[in-house]
């Protein structure tokens, strides 16, 4: 016998609190799970022996590849773990400000009776719920594709036409759960993930110091730079350039300028310095000149006329130079010369 289920008006939520029983085993392959979705059935699954979930997509693991294509998956897995703590459509459930609460019992019934397991090589895996309640009687729910609020039907999601279907025959749901066994034994196919996904939940409502919050926020904001970056694009402190003067002249907050302008003409072979004025722009350049000079390439700086002899003072051997020791050499042009085919720019030919 088949019942189809559009979670609309017929939720399968619902149906699911009549066949889960005392002491009946559940076994799902699902892309997300939510402390929603246990909560909507606490009372039910907390009577259960068991509770086996497979995530269809790979979570919790590290995923190392040589492609590109591999940010799609590490994308959807960062998706797949924040969805543990309330889906995109599970809002309302979010509002009620009850996650903690929610999350600490669904810890301790995780810790009691529920083993995660996750697909580690992308291999398509067929979302079910099987429900195990004796040799006799055996059931299936087929494409049901999240356990959470919306996966059951008590929240509204963006689906238009979405039909799940169960299947109450004990014959062929005990053919689901043969293939179901199959591939949860399978530890070239899955990789148990049980400890990451309850400490994932445990941090839900774990208290964190703010210091903490701060170093989290840091790294997920620069951890892909941090990874991307080699040592070809970081300035090499072998040229001598921070014993100079003009280091030594520079605030912390120019040096990291000097530094991440070099890092960035080396990456992209462009960079623009922007900053108010009265900030040391000038000297912070200079900083990144001095570090090309030590490395003997050609320097060329192009100015307003008006600002080039400010530029040339940095080059004349006088008194007035207060850098004379670091021997700046570089051109001086003028921008606004550019258009000319002939003639002098700052004293130098064209």
């Amino acid at each position: 016998m088949i019942t189809t289920f559009d979670n609309k008006i017929n939720l399968v939520g619902d149906d699911l609190k009549y066949s889960i029983k005392k002491n009946s085993k559940i076994s799902i392959a699902s892309s997300i799970f939510s402390i929603y979705g246990f909560e909507c059935l606490k009372k039910e699954l907390s009577k259960i022996d068991e509770f086996r979930f497979i995530f269809t997509e790979p979570s919790f693991i590290d995923l190392k590849s040589d492609t590109k294509d591999i940010k799609y998956f590490e994308i959807n897995a960062t998706n797949t773990q924040k969805a543990i703590g309330g889906s995109q459509f599970e809002i309302n459930f979010k509002n009620e400000l009850k996650g903690k609460s929610i999350a600490k019992e669904c810890r301790k019934w995780c810790e009691s009776k529920v083993k995660f397991k996750t697909n580690s090589n992308n291999s398509s895996i067929q979302p079910m719920l099987l429900v195990d309640n004796d040799i006799e009687d055996q059931l299936v729910y087929v494409g049901m594709d999240e356990f959470s609020s919306a996966g059951l039907g008590y929240e509204k999601d963006n689906s238009i036409l979405r039909i799940i279907n169960k299947i109450d025959d004990a014959s062929t749901a005990k053919e689901f759960l043969t293939s179901f066994n199959t591939v949860w034994n399978d530890e070239t196919i899955l990789k148990d993930v049980t400890d990451e996904v309850v400490t994932y939940i445990n941090n839900l409502y774990e208290e964190n110091s703010p210091e903490f919050i701060y170093y989290l926020t840091l790294y997920n904001i620069f951890n892909e730079f941090l990874e991307d970056i080699n040592d070809d694009e970081l300035a090499n402190d072998k040229t001598g350039f921070k014993n100079s003067l003009i280091w030594n002249k520079l605030y912390d907050f120019q040096k990291d300028a000097v530094v991440g302008l070099i890092n960035k003409l080396e990456r992209y072979n462009g960079c623009i310095l922007a900053d108010s004025v009265g900030l040391g722009k000038t000297f912070s350049a200079l900083g990144v000149i001095k570090y090309y000079q030590e490395r003997n390439k050609s320097v060329l700086v192009l100015c307003p006329k008006k600002l080039g002899e400010n530029w040339k003072t940095f080059t004349y051997n006088y008194d007035d130079n207060p850098l004379i020791k670091d021997r700046f050499n570089y051109d001086v042009l003028y921008h606004t010369d550019l258009l000319r085919e002939t003639g002098l720019s700052s004293d130098q030919l064209k």
